[in-house]
């Protein structure tokens, strides 16, 4: 009896190890074309080489030795990184469609469930996004309606700055945060908060509390090892409950709505969402339903609130840094708007040294060095390697923003980088702060005008300064992963005489 159990004991064992030979070789010869790459060790891959705290200089680093893509190992996944402005063109341009697919992070999997518009592919993005980007355009993206609705919102901000009178410190973060949620939340939902309403403070925490998480070494162990952090206590379990409670925000809107909807005359992206649900209630295949309107709205909310709240707090503490350019930016918002009007999105055309400012600003604070994860939705051919269907591909964003060859200074703060010789605003090919191809930021509208409004608004009343030496102000991220968060900083904001 017992021979005869460890007799089936080992028969067992040995087509499990055949097994595990077998997927192992399989594997071998699927990625032998990858890329190359720096060596790998088994269950961790290239993790050893990779410097977690920030992962877009060791990847900037390996491209000098493996060229513009090469392929790191996370874990057991591998992972084609793309480098360099002409590697990027080629990649999410000249073959945007094969490039086009989402690379599906645990994290963001377990948040969304599989829905929305940040972790799609295929048909089903394409359609959330249409409709997202046609939605936005019926709500006045461009237009007026929406340059009110931020104008309001920048006359809010001023206002709540004014009650520090310039002697007292403040940190601005809160303030930028809740101005940004407002002109996102009065598109969504078609209203805004009073800034010293609790539930906006929760709702901007949770969002805070995510990117903290997710840009976070923590949060990139998750993504690796995501079964282990299902047994483990730790800060991810407060994130992902936080997140929960903030979704269902969100599906209180929708029934709300639902009790009085207007498909005909939609007065928020809710109402639009769920008038298309309607109208394809007989579609078995639609892609319009609960869940992804749900996780759609968190993907813009919480993404559409710290990338463009980041740079604005970033903005002032550059201003900070560099009183020159916030003395010169002033001087032209005096020439060209005025002391009394509020700034409207047509007078950058107008502003060549602080349209610079801004866009240097996007480029210097770098918020998004690797962008969101790509992958390829069929094999392809890309630099004479193969690349299988499913590989993750991260754009490099950051090597092109910081290219020596393309930019006048690119390692510091420089307005100059977007000027020509006569003064004029000029363009640079390079300037990928909002990525590129088909899964480019599909708010970059919004945040322009949101960051041009906001930033001339407030140093059109204010001058900001720090509260310590400006040689002793560090500009660096506090976190540097997934994206780049600004630091926590205080500071004065004076009124203008």
């Amino acid at each position: 009896m017992i021979t005869s159990f460890l007799q089936i004991s080992l028969y067992f064992l040995i087509c499990l190890i055949t097994v595990f030979l077998l997927w192992k070789n399989w594997t071998k010869q699927k990625f032998r074309r990858l890329p190359p790459g720096p060596p790998s060790l088994p269950i961790i891959g290239s993790l050893l080489k990779i410097d977690l705290n920030k992962p877009y200089d060791t990847y900037r680093k390996i491209s000098e030795t493996y060229g513009s893509v090469f392929t790191v190992w996370l874990g057991d996944k591998p992972v084609v990184v793309v480098s360099g402005l002409e590697a990027l063109r080629n990649a999410f341009l000249n073959l945007g469609e094969e490039f086009s697919g989402r690379e599906t992070y645990p994290l963001l999997m377990h948040v969304t469930g599989g829905y929305g518009l940040l972790v799609n592919s295929g048909e089903t993005w394409k359609q959330l996004r249409r409709f997202t980007v046609t939605t936005f355009k019926n709500f006045g993206m461009g237009r007026q309606i929406i340059e009110n609705r931020i104008q309001e919102e920048a006359k809010n901000l001023v206002e709540a700055l004014s009650q520090f009178r310039g002697i007292r410190m403040f940190n601005p973060k809160e303030m930028a945060d809740k101005a940004v949620f407002n002109v996102v939340c009065s598109i969504l939902f078609g209203r805004t908060f009073e800034y010293c309403d609790p539930q906006l403070n929760f709702f901007c925490d949770v969002i805070e509390l995510y990117f903290k998480f997710l840009c976070s070494i923590q949060g990139q162990f998750y993504n690796i090892f995501p079964t282990l952090f299902k047994f483990l206590p730790g800060k991810h379990r407060k994130v992902l409950e936080s997140v929960e409670i903030f979704k269902c925000y969100i599906r209180n809107q929708a029934d709300m709505w639902r009790k009085n909807l207007d498909t005909e005359f939609p007065r928020n992206y809710i109402e639009a969402f769920m008038g298309h649900m309607i109208k394809e209630k007989d579609n078995p295949n639609t892609e319009f339903h609960l869940k992804n309107l749900e996780a759609s709205a968190w993907n813009l909310l919480s993404a559409g609130t710290e990338t463009t709240a980041s740079t604005l707090r970033q903005s002032l503490l550059l201003m900070i840094k560099y009183p020159e350019v916030q003395e010169r930016v002033y001087k032209e918002i005096v020439e060209v708007i005025g002391t009394s009007r509020i700034p409207s999105f047509q007078d950058r055309l107008k502003m060549p040294y602080t349209d610079a400012v801004i866009h240097e600003i996007l480029r210097f604070t770098d918020i998004s060095p690797t962008g969101v994860p790509h992958k390829v939705l069929k094999d392809v051919e890309f630099k004479g390697y193969y690349i299988p269907e499913g590989t993750v591909v991260i754009p490099l964003l950051s090597s092109a923003l910081s290219d020596p060859k393309l930019w006048k200074n690119p390692n510091v703060f420089d307005p100059e980088n977007f000027l020509d010789e006569n003064g004029c605003f000029k363009k640079n090919e390079a300037f990928l702060a909002f990525g590129l191809g088909k899964r480019s930021c599909l708010g970059e509208g919004l945040a322009r005008m949101e960051l041009f409004i906001f930033f001339t608004a407030l140093l059109q009343k204010f001058t900001f300064s720090g509260t310590q030496p400006v040689e002793d102000i560090d500009t660096s991220p506090e976190f540097a992963c997934f994206g780049r968060l600004p630091r926590t900083y205080t500071c004065y904001a004076k009124h203008h005489p």
